[in-house]
């Protein structure tokens, strides 16, 4: 099946993507009528979820969250689910897309949409690794301490700017989902590794606009060029890359901040969900985190 107009694999949007899928579906593997249009309505669910953007791993994992979180019997969220990555599969297939943003995320019919959690000591490893003896060394530590003090969207540490960011009252503010913006804490060691690195940025990066985050030749980093950090850093951290991502830092800040306590308003705020029941799904992994220790501590758990 091709694209008309010649467009390339880079240019199709989702959406015609999405309609060369269903005619797929009911022309060349003939499926019933009613079963497409039950992909089509799940797949128009995923689009306006979307909401115009581009789908990454970590959006498509918000979305199996929603999903979840609505109530949804476990039958209906595979169902939908299944789609998103059925679509997904077929334009990498068809050379419609270049790259299958759900390859990391887990088969339907999985109770707990979230990837698994780094444990504290590995997180800690993990934003230690770079050091800070060279420039290079000294961003990515920026980065990393950033992306698990804040619990930020990688698209929004992209898009993070010298002006959003106030080390003095260890704050930055962050364009999330819709171009909402949110005010975010900074920990003492994310102002620590910022301040180290920005000198290296501001000789780096003189004329080019005003990202946080640039490469060694002065341009925004992109978000596959933070993916390759993470797990380069992980790697060396004695931790398996494959469990790694921006997207899965993002959860375990906010799966740290549940067990140490924080109330679900808070890290609701933090993480930028547009409703309580998406926070609400760590309050499923806290519980996980007490039985754990329940087991490990009480003379008549075993």
């Amino acid at each position: 099946m091709t694209v008309s107009g010649g467009e390339t694999a880079e240019r199709l949007p989702l959406r015609a993507g999405v309609d060369e899928y269903l005619v797929s579906l009911a022309v060349e593997r003939g499926l019933a009528q009613n079963t497409v249009s039950a992909y089509r309505r799940d797949l128009s669910q995923y689009l306006r979820f979307l909401d115009g953007r581009e789908p990454t791993d970590e959006e498509i994992a918000e979305h199996v969250a929603d999903l979840r979180a609505g109530g949804l019997a476990a039958s209906t969220v595979a169902r939908k689910v299944a789609a998103v990555r059925g679509l997904h599969r077929f334009l990498v297939v068809e050379g419609l897309r270049a790259a299958d943003p759900t390859a990391l995320i887990e088969a339907p019919g999985r109770a707990d949409p979230f990837p698994k959690a780094l444990t504290v000591d590995e997180a800690i490893a993990l934003v230690e690794a770079p050091g800070a003896e060279t420039a290079a060394a000294r961003r990515d530590s920026a980065l990393l301490e950033f992306l698990y003090a804040t619990g930020a969207r990688v698209s929004e540490a992209v898009g993070l700017d010298l002006a959003d960011v106030d080390l003095d009252d260890k704050a930055a503010l962050v364009t999330g989902k819709g171009s909402k913006q949110r005010l975010v804490p900074l920990g003492a060691k994310a102002v620590e590794a910022v301040e180290a690195w920005l000198p290296d940025r501001l000789r780096l990066a003189q004329g080019t606009g005003d990202p946080v985050f640039v490469s060694l030749r002065g341009r925004r980093l992109t978000r596959q060029a933070m993916f390759e950090i993470t797990r380069k850093h992980a790697a060396a951290a004695g931790i398996d890359p494959a469990r790694v991502s921006p997207h899965v830092l993002r959860h375990s800040a906010a799966t740290h901040m549940v067990e140490a306590g924080a109330d679900l308003r808070t890290v609701q705020e933090i993480l930028g969900h547009a409703t309580i029941s998406t926070t609400q799904a760590y309050t499923r992994v806290s519980v996980a985190h007490v039985m754990e220790i329940y087991v490990q501590a009480h003379p008549r758990s075993r």
